[in-house]
């Protein structure tokens, strides 16, 4: 399997203003869950969907991608080799499968998934 980016993630300062404002600038729908996060429908079979969520008190808002991966274990130790550094995970996400997160060396976060059979790509 390669390793395709699968999903994008917008973690605002106010996740219900980033919701309406990307609804409304690309005409995006928004279906908030209960628990705030907004899944994102683009409108196109083209690219992929994402989710846009309120950032946790005390973390810095950020725009990321989820990158699809056999195993998040060995993902998150090789990030680590090359300079990288672990925020989260793995974690289930739900019956979808499972997800972890880690900082490239410029600090920039990036998502990794592993998706149950049948959920994904």
């Amino acid at each position: 399997m390669g390793s395709p980016v699968v999903h994008f993630e917008i973690g605002g300062a106010d996740g219900a203003r980033s919701r309406t404002f990307y609804a409304e600038l690309f005409g995006w729908s928004v279906a908030t869950e209960s628990h705030g996060y907004g899944v994102v429908a683009t409108g196109s079979r083209d690219g992929i969907g994402g989710g846009i969520m309120q950032a946790p008190e005390g973390v810095p808002p950020w725009v990321t991608v989820y990158v699809e991966v056999d195993d998040l274990d060995k993902s998150l130790a090789l990030a680590e080799e090359l300079g990288g550094r672990k925020i989260m995970g793995p974690a289930p996400i739900g019956e979808m499968g499972d997800v972890a997160m880690f900082a490239d060396p410029d600090g920039n976060p990036i998502g990794l998934v592993r998706l149950n059979p049948g959920q994904g790509s």
